[in-house]
């Protein structure tokens, strides 16, 4: 009899892994393509070289007109020629009042099995940053790096532990609304999660501190050129409008976080068995602290220190390119494969010794790589299934002739149900804000009312996306979906009200 009850217990449920989550998505998404009609806006795109506009209608014919603001005008286009010109926009715009459904181009079986292939394709750039950013952990883990200094840090934040949670997501928040740090925050997680389990904390403290500290950041986005300005751009209408009311938002958003990650890490810390993750912890510390003893931990020298220094050193260089340099995945990738060879030169190891450790440091990251190019092969399907303007189209005939501030808190419902099918931000924007900034002329709100319920939609469905970074952040960490589901819903509920309620306010302003 006791048997089996305990056969029982043993084969209770487990929360499928990330690829079954993701897999099961696609094919929903695929179904969709039978469901949804498939609908096409004829798109607008700037030729600099021959200074002319070429228009693609739904057919796929290419036609020209002359670059000119009577060409704009023409095509109810209320934006300045110089947004064109100056290079702001440079993705193609949907063009208003010509959606034309076409003829239904549903994705079978092979294309759901050859996706995510193309996804994978698609993402290598991000895929091999990863990769070698998991060669640096391990080399960094294997000279005793982390373990030294997660011991100094440990001693000197001794009770006072919260304010390493309030440093990450105020520095985090910080990159997102300012260039939508997202993507960049992967290889954080190896690094503080060692930091915030040591400090009595759980993984989920630490998912919570770095993937929202960005989100919060990118969905409260003030001058963030690739969704806040280019989303202004492409509705006609100065970055700098809202601005203000953007920027009290973003603080008052990131306290109401801090807040919320407080009482949680609070009760953790408390008692573990608070944590929504208790029965995994054993497994996790194993992988991040399974070399650490703080009572036999190897000096942090010289070495040790030069080696931290250089490693994250590079990570404001990292920003600074991205932010300013025009940098991407190959040139985040390059500079930390300079970064690894520095390392192997510093760190005593022979030759053979340092080249396998890299190779095992980046095949620990090899699912979170899949995971990425996977997530990319839902949005593939959907694209070639040609349903995304068709939603759009659905979305704007909704909200025309409402009263103001129900057009606002609509118009976020409908950004985040578009977010979900467009996880790019200057995708969204660049295909939204051409048919919904109009609308807000039609009920007498400002259009950038529209830029921010576009920001905080897309941004607040990205807190559960799993088509966006959330599932590879999990794998990194060995966190299942469910359990974040649980942790970060309520948080959900409060930001989602909270922002709507702020929507509203500035309708009255």
């Amino acid at each position: 009899m006791n048997g089996e009850k305990k056969n029982k217990k043993e084969k209770r449920f487990e929360f499928p892994t990330a690829f079954t989550v993701l897999f099961i998505i696609l094919i929903l998404a695929a179904i969709l393509t039978y469901i949804v009609p498939a609908g096409f806006y004829s798109k607008l795109q700037y030729d600099s070289e021959q200074d002319i506009f070429l228009i693609e209608n739904h057919q796929g014919e290419i036609s020209t007109l002359p670059a000119t603001q009577k060409t704009l005008n023409s095509l109810n286009i209320r934006m300045s020629i110089n947004k064109f010109t100056d290079g702001s926009i440079k993705k193609p715009i949907a063009i208003p009042d010509t959606y034309q459904r076409i003829q239904q181009s549903p994705q079978g079986p092979l294309a759901v099995i050859m996706s995510p292939i193309e996804g994978i394709m698609d993402t290598v750039d991000i895929m091999v940053f990863v990769l070698i950013l998991g060669g640096i952990i391990g080399l960094v883990n294997k000279t005793g790096t982390f373990d030294a200094g997660i011991a100094a840090l440990s001693k000197r934040t001794k009770g006072k532990e919260f304010l390493l949670v309030v440093f990450v997501v105020a520095l985090i928040a910080l990159g997102g609304t300012t260039f939508g740090l997202a993507e960049e925050t992967i290889a954080l997680y190896p690094i503080l999660m060692p930091v915030f389990i040591a400090s009595g904390y759980d993984a989920i403290v630490c998912i919570a501190a770095i993937y929202m500290g960005s989100s919060i950041g990118s969905m409260y986005s003030t001058v963030n050129p690739f969704s806040v300005v280019i989303a202004s751009n492409a509705a006609g209408i100065s970055f700098n409008e809202g601005l203000t009311f953007r920027i009290i938002s973003l603080i008052l958003a990131t306290i109401i976080t801090l807040l919320y990650i407080y009482r949680y890490a609070k009760k953790v810390k408390r008692d573990p068995k608070n944590s929504l993750i208790y029965e995994d912890m054993g497994k996790i510390e194993e992988r991040f602290l399974k070399d650490y003893d703080p009572e036999n931990v190897a000096p942090f020298n010289w070495r040790r220190i030069l080696i931290l220094v250089i490693f994250l050193g590079a990570f404001p260089f990292m920003i600074w390119g991205v932010s300013k340099g025009g940098w991407w995945f190959p040139e985040m990738a390059t500079l930390f494969l300079a970064v690894a060879i520095i390392i192997i030169l510093l760190s005593g190891l022979s030759e053979k010794e340092a080249i396998n450790t890299f190779i095992n440091g980046a095949a620990d990251l090899v699912g979170v790589a899949l995971i990425i190019g996977i997530a990319r092969a839902i949005n593939i399907v959907m694209d070639n299934g040609m349903i995304s303007d068709t939603l759009l189209y659905y979305a704007s005939s909704i909200i025309r002739n409402m009263n103001g501030g129900i057009f606002a808190a609509v118009q976020m419902i409908l950004f985040s149900f578009l977010g979900f099918f467009i996880p790019s931000s200057s995708g969204l924007a660049t295909l939204s804000m051409p048919i919904m900034a109009p609308l807000a002329d039609t009920v007498g709100v400002s259009r950038d009312i529209v830029v921010t319920a576009y920001n905080w939609g897309q941004g607040w469905m990205a807190f559960i996306t799993p088509t966006g970074l959330i599932l590879a952040t999990l794998e990194m960490v060995d966190v299942t979906y469910n359990k974040w589901i649980k942790f970060i819903l309520p948080l959900m509920g409060i930001i989602g009200v909270f922002s709507i309620v702020m929507l509203v306010i500035q309708t009255l302003l």
